[in-house]
């Protein structure tokens, strides 16, 4: 992506639905207090709102000649590539939940859109194209429909150019500017690499996704769990320390998938230390409540996360302490979004979810929102809220 927008909020949390303020001395908790939420007379339809905002966002952001989804709700034509990637993904995700043919066409007129507002599937960005390689992947694991696996493959042939030994390796973040890394074009490429290894046993891609992680690992994560954004944005070597929260869940979503088809325990020890710090960090999570990182490109950061984090709130081998810690801040998140986040009947999304949008939403601000409450119907359908 472009741009990266992020901003500083008050910290706010919910009591009784009301939004109240805290002091700044929260600053110097330890701990989120999503566990202080008093308990809230809703009723919290999650797979219903799903259905509700999947067609709301369907019908507001498509374009006029239905091949793509526009930049935002204000009369936007504007064709933005990685934000169409994760509208095929949050269609998936609608798919896997409800076996409803509807989203199925969605998806693949989706792809065939994609393919001709762009040009074909390249892009200039590794990253924006690691986002379309996921949601490919994931569109033909869900349909077994040939033509996502092979623009999958079309992407990854193009994407594994982008890995060089600049910064002592490590996939570049663009085309034209290859001696810059970062989490965001590493991190994706990890995850698809590991996926398709698991479906088609080409020892190369587990290479790379080993290798990937390695030089990930040692060059930007910090001691503390938290992962930096990137390294040498300016020409000078330096790592870039900005707490994106889509970095952190593309790096326990990267080391989730290592451990699923390597079986280290290693792997899954740093998803779950991530997954802790971010949930922990009150600048990422002040309130227990994810940040607002506005709108454009920052939009779209926490529903990445959400995705990551609630795969791995769900895996079996994650120890039931931590599965509860991950489970009570996702729903506190779900709720406070639920009641606070969405307007309601036009069911457009705050990028703060503590609070009502105003003016223009963006596609990306949907989306979070949208992952937010699909991700909930899936963990009240196993049982977890």
């Amino acid at each position: 992506m472009k741009n990266k927008v992020f901003r500083n909020l008050a910290v706010v949390a919910l009591a009784g639905g009301v939004a109240v303020s805290f002091s700044s001395c929260l600053k110097d908790k330890p701990f989120p207090l999503y566990g202080n939420k008093a308990s809230a007379k809703v009723q919290y339809k999650y797979a219903e709102t799903a259905d509700s905002l999947q067609e709301k966002t369907y019908t507001t952001f498509i374009s006029a000649n239905g091949n793509y989804f526009v930049a935002n709700n204000a009369g936007s034509t504007t064709f933005n590539y990685w934000p169409n990637a994760h509208t095929l993904d949050i269609f998936t995700d609608a798919y896997l939940r409800t076996n409803n043919d509807i989203y199925k066409q969605r998806m693949s007129s989706l792809l065939a859109g994609i393919k001709t507002t762009n040009g074909g599937l390249s892009n200039n960005f590794y990253d924006d194209m690691e986002w379309l390689d996921l949601a490919t992947l994931r569109a033909y694991n869900a349909t077994k429909d040939a033509a996502y696996l092979t623009a999958a493959h079309t992407l990854w042939t193009d994407i594994q150019t982008g890995e060089n030994s600049n910064q002592g390796g490590g996939i570049a973040w663009r085309k034209n500017q290859l001696d810059y890394k970062n989490t965001p074009a590493n991190a994706p490429a990890i995850i698809f690499a590991a996926r398709l290894y698991a479906l088609e046993k080409n020892e190369a891609d587990l290479a790379t996704a080993k290798r990937l992680y390695t030089w990930l690992k040692k060059t930007l994560l910090d001691p503390s769990g938290i992962i930096w954004d990137g390294i040498n944005a300016n020409g000078d070597g330096q790592i870039s320390k900005w707490k994106f929260t889509y970095n952190q869940g593309v790096f326990i979503g990267a080391a989730l998938e290592l451990y699923h088809v390597t079986k280290d325990a290693a792997y899954l020890t740093d998803a779950v230390n991530t997954a802790n710090a971010t949930i922990n960090d009150t600048d990422i999570s002040p309130g227990g409540i994810l940040k607002s990182e506005g709108q454009g490109d920052g939009g779209l950061f926490k529903g990445i996360l959400i995705r990551y984090l609630t795969l791995l709130a769900l895996d079996p081998d994650v120890s039931e302490a931590d599965k509860t810690k991950f489970i009570s801040f996702l729903k506190f998140n779900a709720e406070t979004l639920y009641t606070a986040g969405i307007e309601r009947p036009s069911l457009m999304i705050s990028p703060d979810w503590k609070k009502q949008p105003s003016g223009t939403t963006d596609l990306t601000t949907q989306l979070s929102g949208v992952m937010m409450v699909e991700a909930a119907a899936t963990l009240k359908a196993a049982g977890k809220f």
